[in-house]
């Protein structure tokens, strides 16, 4: 467990030269103010190469025909070359731009030089393109040049790019920018970091945000919480990125409150050290690979919005850099189920591929509502704090679509904002036989009490159900950390009374108790030698589950077993499969190792009947505590509250 890490003073600041958000108090001067308008906000930069080389140019801009040099903020083309922008970041979300924001046009401003056409083109929502607006240059020596494009006919779908030809000379294109009008006045913005022992990775974040400062127009401020023992400000390159980034960056560090309390502190912060309720705060994850751009195009969209919302960068797998993990996703909040892909949205799909059925390329042309957006980059206005208050202190998991959802219903939308994208560690290389269980399904259960109709009896059956697989499965740890996280949810709002501290201690001592929670190399499983493992792979998944369920319950309660030894793949553990097994030997989801799982009869039998009389209190009492909860609801996620759990 990580030991909690005092704040920094005063002093200490002083000596290290570190920066530091102070405590708000009624004299403080304002950090936060709004700024006038320019005449043009910038929307989007046109970039041509990612920030790093693991990522694929295609994603930025693709070369149709003949040979072309792509640079990060410049391309050239040889004679008789074509290259595109309608590609993942290289396009311009258009019809989430006429359905939420007040801009009517878009210019694309560039600088040329050479000889060529530059044109931007549409598509509509089921992705066929049109062009939009043409220009021609010859022999141009450093012009400037700008096409407009109208925002409309974009209702249900579609977007904008630039594309580029040549014919018998090369032409370079440089310094592209997306502009709008500007607002009289521009909403201020403070990024977020929070992180927790991911230093190097931190580190790297903000040395991104310093490349690309003179870019990022509306960031007014950076801070850091810092939650780790292993803290940012102890790397060497610390001081000098921290140079700078000037006044700009807030080195905090505070007690171990787990992401809702590292994202949260930035909301503190703006909130105690502004003079306008018009600024936004930008949540970012320690260890997503940035593309600093995110910044431009979250934030402009917000500055534009007809109405404040919640604005969501995307997530790429950073493991498959090419892949997009979800278009926009809402949560089944009853029956716990996060991350379903909206209707028409992109679902891990590889952004350099086609769709396999209609053999279209895989671009998000129709325009979807997101229930929520996840943290890794999400944006979110101070009116919406300023209204519904603070999130609530879930240590982390669910703590981002509670809030969304909180919001949509004082009628803050959520918008998952596609081209606004930063890579993430790929979701399913997780196990989900992990400690972070708990707070999954404790979190998702407060949730569901506070923003679905909380039928008892449906939630009661998906828990049992989930409990009958784990049991099946020799998931024995699961099953407890099941069992904790309903026992936990039925004690009431005092269960986050210290923010999830106590709570994450206790169940990593809880699931240390059973042994297939660990895992070990593949050539080290305690008591089975290596040679004796081989793979055994599962039939396809049954036609009659129900069936196939009760035998393997009537076999496990019987102790019958068909293997008494083998290794299965993690893609393959279903519980129809590992239930046949005495002994399994299950590849980690992570890859990184095999978890061990053994039949205990005894273990099953208890295990089972505690889980059966939690979820039978879960579904006589649930009504009564959910409404403690909403009682609760407003003190848990007030200022004061947060100002406790902060030891400020």
């Amino acid at each position: 467990m990580p030991g909690k890490a005092a704040p920094a003073t005063a002093p200490e600041q002083a000596k290290t030269g570190k920066t530091a958000a102070s405590k708000a108090t009624s004299t403080d001067k304002a950090l936060f103010s709004e700024h006038a308008g320019t005449g043009r906000l910038l929307a989007q930069r046109g970039l041509f190469a990612g920030p790093s080389e693991v990522v694929s140019k295609d994603l930025y801009a693709e070369i149709l025909e003949g040979v072309a040099a792509r640079e990060r903020g410049s391309v050239t083309l040889e004679p008789s070359a074509r290259i595109s922008g309608n590609t993942y970041f290289g396009r311009f979300p258009a019809s989430y731009w006429q359905r939420w924001t007040t801009a009517k046009s878009v210019s694309v401003e560039a600088d040329v030089t050479g000889s060529g056409q530059l044109a931007v083109r549409a598509s509509d929502m089921e992705g066929d393109p049109r062009t939009v607006s043409v220009h021609t240059v010859s022999g141009a020596k450093h012009e400037r040049v700008t096409l407009e494009a109208p925002l409309d006919k974009f209702l249900d779908g579609g977007a904008l790019w630039l594309d580029l030809e040549t014919e018998g000379e090369t032409l370079t294109v440089s310094n592209v920018r997306w502009t709008v009008d500007s607002p009289e006045t521009i909403r201020p913005t403070a990024v977020t970091i929070c992180t927790m022992n991911r230093a190097d990775d931190c580190l790297s974040n903000l040395y991104a945000l310093a490349d690309s400062l003179p870019a990022l127009d509306t960031l007014d401020a950076i801070y850091v919480a810092d939650q780790g023992t292993d803290t940012v400000d102890s790397r060497e390159g610390f001081a000098e990125v921290a140079k700078r980034l000037g006044d700009k960056l807030h080195y905090i560090k505070q007690p171990n409150l787990g992401g809702a309390g590292g994202f949260t502190r930035g909301l503190f912060e703006v909130a105690g050290n502004t003079e306008t309720e018009h600024a936004n705060v930008l949540f970012m994850d320690d260890d997503v690979l940035l593309e600093p751009d995110l910044v431009i195009r979250l934030t402009a969209f917000s500055n534009r919005a007809a109405n404040p919302m919640i604005v969501g960068g995307q997530m790429l797998n950073l493991l498959h850099p090419n892949q997009l993990h979800v278009g926009a996703e809402y949560a089944r909040l009853n029956t716990l189920e996060p991350g379903q892909p909206v209707p028409h949205s992109l679902s891990t799909a590889d952004l350099l591929d086609v769709d396999p059925e209609t053999g279209k390329p895989n671009r998000q042309e129709r325009r979807v509502d997101a229930g929520y957006n996840g943290w890794w980059s999400c944006l979110i206005p101070y009116e919406v704090v300023k209204q519904i208050g603070y999130p609530m202190p879930f240590f982390f998991q669910w703590d981002d679509a509670e809030y969304s959802y909180r919001a949509r219903a004082h009628g803050f939308p959520t918008v998952t904002l596609p081209g606004a994208g930063v890579w993430h560690a790929d979701f399913h290389w997780k196990d989900w036989d992990e400690w972070h269980r708990y707070f999954n399904l404790r979190n998702s259960i407060i949730t569901a009490a506070l923003h679905s109709p909380f039928d008892t009896n449906l939630l009661s059956r998906v828990l049992l159900a989930q409990l009958v697989r784990y049991l099946l499965s020799m998931q024995y740890g699961l099953s407890a950390t099941l069992i904790t996280a309903v026992e936990d949810f039925l004690k009431g709002p005092e269960v986050l009374h210290d923010g999830g501290v106590a709570a994450m201690k206790r169940i990593r001592e809880i699931r240390a108790q059973y042994p297939e929670t660990k895992r070990y190399k593949p050539t080290e499983v305690p008591g089975v030698a290596s040679n004796d493992i081989g793979i055994i792979n599962t039939a396809p998944r049954p036609s009659m589950q129900r069936l196939v369920l009760l035998k393997r319950i009537i076999y496990r309660l019987l102790g019958k077993h068909r293997f008494e030894l083998g290794a299965i793949p993690s893609d393959e553990a279903h519980w129809w499969h590992v239930s046949q097994f005495e002994t399994a030997i299950v590849t980690d989801a992570s890859q990184e190792g095999v978890r061990v799982r053994r039949y205990d009869r005894q273990r099953m039998f208890e295990l089972a009947k505690q889980g059966v009389q939690v979820i039978n209190r879960l579904r006589k009492e649930g009504k009564l505590v959910q409404e403690e909860y909403k009682r609760a609801m407003p003190r848990l996620t007030s200022r004061e509250n947060w100002k406790r759990l902060y030891q400020l």
